[in-house]
């Protein structure tokens, strides 16, 4: 019985059925566009595919596009089309540079037209024209992201730093039609929230980013505070939206896949929201609880953990969910925990995620190396990488939230 094994069979299994392509297609299935002018834009982790796959469905019909995506995530040329790699989860140059482009497109457009507006999870980096310094918005998304702020929060303050976000991209498309196509990457499928909502109301007010702002104590210079306090638009009637996969396909496809390997499948939770090591130490808990049912068990948990930067160390919140099950299930029977995210990158790191089983804590203690050491200093990326238990699959196309997965085979 091999649990890695059966642990990469299904974290592909569930990317696979995630992935944007057949979605895109049963989106524009049928779709009648009328006598004028397309124009695809398509920006976030998922952007490439999701381009690819309309640029081929719409053929000549494609005027002219524009793709913003991750470094590495363009995969070969599109017909029609300028791909821009940029900075994530810290907008940079290349960012900025790729977002311009994707707004020239719009310049001049005629009702008749339409904006294919392919948005993916990673889109409130890779799509900004910033109302302020560059350097100071790169130092608030850090602040963001070093204080624990959940995704809803970071996004409520960068779209008031943001001409594209909060519905302004929108704006800037009209009179023209927007046909926005969204892979989901927040629990409960905002799409006001959903890298920022270039493209549909906000639903957040001004009070709500002020008082993010406070909980966190943001430094923030006069100019961002004013543009916190610039209210963003609240009616869009020029956007039609469809939402074409989220974290709750990608459970569900983990469970199919864990009950084809003979496991019975138990889907927690699709929500998922907490520090990774407390995400961690519960499957461990879950684990002891159902050590001796006799059964092949999958527990299955969807959502977005959070990470407490307390060291300096290399890491992501799934490595670090996973290294904090180890202590737990140490010593238990044919018992590992393994959890990625969709996209195939955790953190700044090559990797998807992380594998742990039984036997990790072993072998890190004869490696001289303490599990509590390794997640105080943030460095959980080097201790699986000893232990093999790095989880690599490259950019995979998709980006959907992520998945931990906890195997007891019997």
């Amino acid at each position: 019985m091999n649990l890695r094994k059966d642990a990469d069979e299904i974290i592909g299994a569930a990317i696979a059925a995630s992935l944007p392509d057949e979605a895109v297609k049963n989106a524009l299935q049928g779709r009648d566009f009328g006598q004028g002018r397309i124009y695809m834009v398509a920006t976030g982790k998922a952007a490439w595919q999701m381009a690819k796959a309309a640029a081929d469905i719409l053929g000549e019909r494609l005027t002219a596009g524009v793709v913003v995506t991750k470094y590495d995530h363009v995969k070969g040329e599109i017909a029609k089309t300028r791909c821009f790699e940029g900075g994530h989860p810290v907008p940079d140059a290349n960012s900025f540079r790729g977002t311009e482009a994707a707004l020239a497109l719009t310049q001049n457009l005629q009702p008749a037209d339409t904006v294919l507006f392919l948005l993916s999870g990673g889109g409130s980096a890779l799509f900004e024209k910033p109302l302020i310094s560059q350097e100071e918005l790169g130092d608030i998304t850090q602040q963001l992201l070093a204080c624990g702020a959940d995704i809803v929060e970071m996004n409520t303050i960068r779209k008031r730093l943001s001409g594209v976000k909060g519905g302004r991209f929108a704006l800037a498309c009209q009179p023209a039609q927007v046909y926005s196509i969204v892979l989901s990457d927040i629990l409960g499928d905002p799409l006001d929230m959903i890298a920022s909502g270039p493209a549909y109301p906000d639903s957040s007010v001004c009070e709500d980013a002020v008082r993010i702002a406070e909980k966190y104590g943001l430094r923030l210079s006069v100019t961002a505070q004013k543009r916190l306090r610039e209210e963003t638009p609240k009616r869009l009637d020029n956007v039609e939206t469809k939402i074409t996969g989220s974290v709750t396909g990608l459970c569900r496809a983990a469970a199919r896949a864990a009950e084809t390997l003979g496991y019975e499948p138990v889907i927690l939770t699709d929500q998922l929201s907490c520090v990774a090591r407390e995400a961690g130490a519960f499957l461990a808990a879950i684990a002891k609880t159902h050590q001796n049912t006799g059964k092949s068990l999958a527990f299955i948990a969807g959502g977005e953990t959070v990470v407490h930067l307390t060291g300096k160390g290399k890491g992501g919140r799934n490595q670090e969910l996973a290294l904090s099950a180890a202590e737990g299930i140490a010593g238990l029977e044919q018992t590992a925990v393994c959890s990625v995210g969709s996209d195939g990158t955790d953190g700044p790191t090559d990797a998807a995620g992380g594998y742990c089983d039984s036997e990790t804590k072993a072998r890190l203690d004869t490696l001289g190396i303490r599990i509590y050491d390794v997640l105080q200093d943030n460095d959980a990326y080097h201790a699986l990488q000893k232990t093999g238990g790095l989880v690599m699959t490259g950019a995979t196309g998709t980006n959907v939230n992520d998945v931990a997965v906890l195997l007891i085979r019997r």
